[in-house]
């Protein structure tokens, strides 16, 4: 999700954080910039479903969180969370009464800095593009100094370069792959430097189609088109099953006569990805080793 913070929004946030005071502070990297901020804040809020997922990894507690968490993995951080808004839109009103040392917003949400920084300082996390995997790290330390989790955010660092590295080895000499969402009947494509594209920078996966069009939304392309890239390997994400919509599935969307043509689909070399893991939150870490593992184990299994 790109990033639309107005420099106004910006700099309030950062104004927001000078204000901020303890004994300590660790000089953290966001989005916008390093900032330094008081480490360990007592009680925290956070709207971006990436950073509630690294957070939860590293077994930081969050005080207000978005209504809808999207994950089922997630679902046990409601038990004594205050509801504060939404992924796109926070309840400033429930902020206040919540008192936040510190917010967190990012992607989705990193509109609302300007309005978020009137109620306590308030980061943005958001992250993006081929150096996502780079990016999703830098996060985790910022966190693990942040909060004192040091030793713990540099072992699961360690435990997802591992992940990584599976699916590396998985899928070296595999073939070419094409990333597609559906969107209902709905399907559009995604390459190297968009916003799926580090899969591609992450594990060299070659793609089918290396001009795509590097768009956010990705490029709406047809089912002739996808027959005519002809990809070894379709690596799939279902937006209505991530979002919880009841639109046409994927499965359903891709199952007709000119994706059947295709050595993909003949060959069973086709992925539904953990949806929700890749859509919402990409950039978490322990979202991202799903991911990778879900195209690890079904590499693994080619013939």
């Amino acid at each position: 999700m790109p990033r639309r913070n107005s420099l106004r929004g910006s700099l309030a946030g950062l104004l927001g954080l000078a204000l901020v005071g303890g004994a300590s502070a660790a000089d953290i990297s966001t989005a916008t910039g390093k900032v330094s901020i008081e480490t360990s804040p007592a009680k925290i809020a956070v709207f971006d479903i990436a950073a509630i997922d690294t957070l939860d990894a590293l077994g930081v507690k969050i005080a207000g969180l978005p209504s809808n968490l999207y994950l089922p993995e997630l679902a046990h951080l409601k038990d004594g969370s205050a509801i504060v808004g939404d992924i796109f839109e926070p309840n400033l009103e429930a902020l206040s009464e919540l008192q936040p040392d510190l917010i967190i917003v990012g992607g989705r949400s990193s509109t609302q800095v300007e309005a978020t920084s009137q109620v306590a300082p308030t980061i943005d996390m958001t992250m993006d593009g081929d150096t996502l995997l780079q990016q999703a790290k830098d996060r985790l330390a910022a966190y693990g100094a942040l909060f004192g989790k040091r030793a713990q955010a540099e072992t699961a660092a360690r435990e997802l370069d591992a992940v990584v590295e599976k699916a590396h080895a998985a899928v070296a000499g595999k073939g070419k792959a094409l990333i597609v969402m559906t969107n209902g009947p709905k399907v559009t494509a995604y390459g190297p430097g968009s916003r799926f594209g580090w899969v591609h920078a992450a594990l060299d996966l070659p793609p089918a189609v290396p001009d795509v069009e590097a768009a956010t939304h990705g490029e709406a392309v047809s089912f002739e088109f996808i027959r005519k890239a002809n990809p070894d390997w379709l690596l799939v994400l279902d937006r209505a099953a991530a979002i919880g919509s009841e639109d046409q599935n994927a499965r359903t969307t891709l199952d007709n006569e000119l994706i059947a043509e295709t050595t993909a689909w003949k060959m069973g070399q086709v992925i539904y990805l953990p949806a929700g893991d890749f859509y919402i939150a990409a950039g978490g870490v322990q979202a991202m080793s799903r991911v990778f593992t879900a195209i690890t184990d079904a590499y693994s299994g080619a013939k």
